[in-house]
């Protein structure tokens, strides 16, 4: 007879050595720790939008919920009528006209389909072009996919945009994807349509595949809707965007993104997934469609709330002497840290001594360092009070 071993040992798929490490986790933990021991925290440091759902969207789930033709599997592609109602929302807002079955694909949450492009378009050794700092779920896709990244410095003086003249021709040559994302996080910058034009011109050259994360499409300050990248010409000969309704519907948890424009990507997304998955729930579909179909002024009601809470917060900055830009759009702000002090090890003094959660610029890559992110997520009253709690601790001046 056999002795069985002491302990049964799981040995892992290298790959999962090679996954980056979820930094934020590390912000949580500190968070949570604080809020155990009975302090007010005002988190300001993650990007969960914190108002409900529109009652009219939920309404729709409730209504679609009874119907049993969505008891069913799902299209594996979706239902038409979601296709068909965002390339309604795309030509409303944009001007861009999209075949809803062709050039639209339905994910399960915008990240799902970051993570999957790498996978699909490329080999192990290839070169993604990724922006430095961003989000860092793109990194994930490329370990998946055993490729390499290479950075695009984001930084002030070049308005938080990549330089394509800086890349070197030799990683030129060898990128075969590129991501982008404006409005930008963590750093809130917008994107004008000339950007976008050199991009289509850079991609086309060098035959690189354009990814633009376009999750925070909806919000724009100041009067000023955001760019898409498909309003460029020839975009979708080049690449893909992908968009979301949890930062537009505060839908975060409902899991409802798309893929949208070249079609032969597109086609490679809807391969896998009918590997993955058998489509979203048919209430969610039917909701999320209403959402696009429907009266939009939950949309602009929810831009003006975080325009009022970004001018409430830099109003009180103004008063404590931490001079930054504002944001342009997005529900985030990119703050350089004082002089002595990390973004790690200010964000720690902010948590510890004014009890107010803010995400460290270095989380998001090396060009972050030097900044810290906060989300505009919470009242005008609580943005307010964060800067002046930050404001007694006497660090600028």
């Amino acid at each position: 007879m056999n002795k069985k071993p002491d302990v049964f040992h799981i040995e892992p798929a290298e790959i999962m050595a090679q996954l980056p490490t979820q930094f934020f986790a590390t912000l949580v933990s500190k968070v949570n720790r604080q809020v155990s021991q009975g302090h007010d925290v005002i988190n300001l440091g993650q990007g969960n939008p914190d108002q409900p759902t529109p009652p009219h969207i939920v309404s729709s789930l409730k209504e679609a919920a009874d119907k049993p033709q969505f008891h069913k599997y799902s299209p594996f592609t979706g239902f038409s009528f979601l296709k068909e109602a965002i390339a309604h929302r795309y030509k409303e807002d944009y001007n861009v006209d999209l075949d809803p079955e062709t050039e639209v694909a339905i994910l399960f949450g915008g990240k799902t389909g970051l993570v999957q492009l790498p996978q699909i378009l490329l080999n192990p050794g290839d070169v993604c072009l990724v922006p430095d700092p961003g989000y860092p779920d793109y990194w994930s896709g490329v370990a998946l996919a055993r490729a390499q990244m290479k950075f695009m410095p984001l930084t002030a003086d070049n308005r938080f945009l990549p330089d394509y003249g800086a890349i070197s021709p030799a990683e030129r040559e060898k990128a075969k994807l590129m991501f982008l994302n404006y409005p930008n996080n963590p750093t809130s910058a917008v994107a004008p349509l000339s950007f976008y034009e050199d991009t289509v011109a850079f991609a086309a050259e060098h035959g690189i595949v354009v990814a633009s994360d376009f999750a925070y499409g909806a919000i724009g300050f100041d009067g000023d809707r955001p760019v898409s990248f498909l309003q460029a010409e020839g975009a979708k000969e080049v690449g893909v965007e992908f968009y979301t309704l949890s930062k537009t519907y505060n839908m975060a948890g409902w899991r409802v993104g798309f893929a949208l424009g070249n079609r032969k990507i597109i086609s490679l997304i809807n391969m896998l997934q009918d590997h993955i998955y058998v489509s979203l729930f048919g209430g969610i579909q039917a909701a999320a469609a209403a959402a696009l179909t429907s009266s939009q002024d939950c949309v602009d009601q929810l831009v003006s709330r975080y325009q009022s809470r970004r001018d409430a917060f830099f109003g009180a900055l103004s008063e404590i002497g931490w001079q930054a830009p504002k944001p342009a759009g997005s529900f985030f702000s990119w703050l350089p840290v004082p002089k002595g002090y990390t973004s790690v090890s200010f964000a720690d003094l902010l948590l510890e001594e004014a009890k107010v959660a803010v995400a460290p610029g270095i989380g998001f890559g090396d060009h972050g360092e030097g900044y810290v992110r906060v989300g505009l997520l919470s009242s005008e009253e609580r943005m307010r009070e964060a800067a002046y709690r930050i404001g007694k601790l006497n660090l600028f001046g």
